[in-house]
């Protein structure tokens, strides 16, 4: 089998897939993601969600789906931070595991895929792309071929198959791979067809195809199981993640790329973080609950600013606008 079909089962099989059996963000889970250090993530992303709302003037209806929602960790926050724009509003979480689906919270639209459209509003994805299946090629003999997925000895191997020939790739020096993203290109592509105005946002690790062909590809193809690195992809299916740092030439269109640190700051960490400072000043005596949630906001930002982690990781940004008539 080709190598996406290889990680699509192992991610996704609904029978022994690892999101089907247990694998997901958090402390009790296998990694942590922006939404899970704390609410001040969410916060910042109704704010850039009102933004938008406004940018478009205010319409009615505006609608916010939330790609790989999985338990609806970064739901709660944006739903807590009551942005204005979903006063009138929808909130559209889309997961695609059944067993992570069934900790959403109640109140918000769940589906297993996009919705249908058009809508106007925003379409959010937090480390999403990097865990749609992908296809792997390496180079030898001065072309690119396909790694596919065989048996041996009641194990997994690669397997390099045939030539493969695609426009734009790098130039195939022998011992180079490169991940091949087919699905989170077809993905962009529907969900900017979903919009008919609003935007895009996806957070991820990022880079170019012709990085990482310089690269070792243990170093942007990861696995990830208890908070640590997994073993190699091939071993033991569905018991830990699979993900590969995004191609954004890959990507169709053309996204404004920042780092998310810059992004939040753009759109009011610092503000929020004042105020939280503020709060905790004012209650931390009493022992005021809301001034200690408040406080948190501060250590969230370290966090999520960290350049050298959470921080480091691109903002893709697209901004649709209505087809002229």
């Amino acid at each position: 089998m080709r190598f996406d079909e290889y990680i699509d089962a192992s991610l996704y099989d609904p029978a022994g897939g690892f999101y089907a059996s247990g694998g997901a963000a958090g402390r009790r889970g296998d990694f942590i993601t922006s939404p899970e250090v704390g609410p001040l993530f969410g916060a910042v992303l109704a704010r850039w969600m009102d933004g938008v709302w406004e940018r478009l003037g205010r319409p009615a209806g505006f609608t916010v789906v939330e790609a790989g929602a999985g338990r609806g960790t970064l739901a709660r926050s944006v739903l807590a931070a009551a942005p204005a724009c979903l006063a009138d509003g929808r909130y559209v979480a889309v997961e695609r595991s059944d067993a992570l689906r069934a900790g959403l919270p109640s109140g918000i639209e769940q589906l297993s895929d996009l919705p249908d459209g058009p809508v106007t509003g925003v379409v959010v994805a937090n480390e999403l792309l990097d865990n749609l299946a992908f296809r792997l090629l390496a180079a030898s003999d001065g072309a690119w071929h396909e790694v596919r997925v065989g048996v041996e000895d009641g194990g997994f191997v690669e397997v390099v198959g045939e030539e493969v020939e695609v426009a734009g790739l790098p130039e195939p020096v022998d011992g180079a791979r490169i991940p091949l993203q087919d699905g989170a290109a077809a993905w962009v592509g529907r969900a900017l067809d979903l919009l008919d105005r609003g935007a895009l946002l996806a957070f991820d690790y990022a880079s170019t195809t012709a990085e990482l062909a310089q690269r070792p590809w243990d170093e942007w193809l990861r696995t990830y199981r208890g908070h640590e690195r997994g073993g190699h992809p091939l071993d033991v299916p569905g018991t830990q993640d699979v993900t590969v740092e995004v191609a954004v030439d890959q990507l169709p269109g053309a996204p404004a790329i920042t780092t998310q640190a810059a992004f939040l700051r753009a759109h009011g960490i610092d503000d929020l973080v004042e105020e939280g400072r503020r709060l905790w000043e004012a209650g931390a005596a009493t022992g005021d609950l809301a001034a200690m949630r408040a406080r948190s906001r501060i250590t969230e930002s370290e966090a999520l600013l960290d350049e050298a982690g959470l921080g480091g990781f691109a903002a893709l940004e697209w901004k649709v606008e209505a087809a002229a008539s």
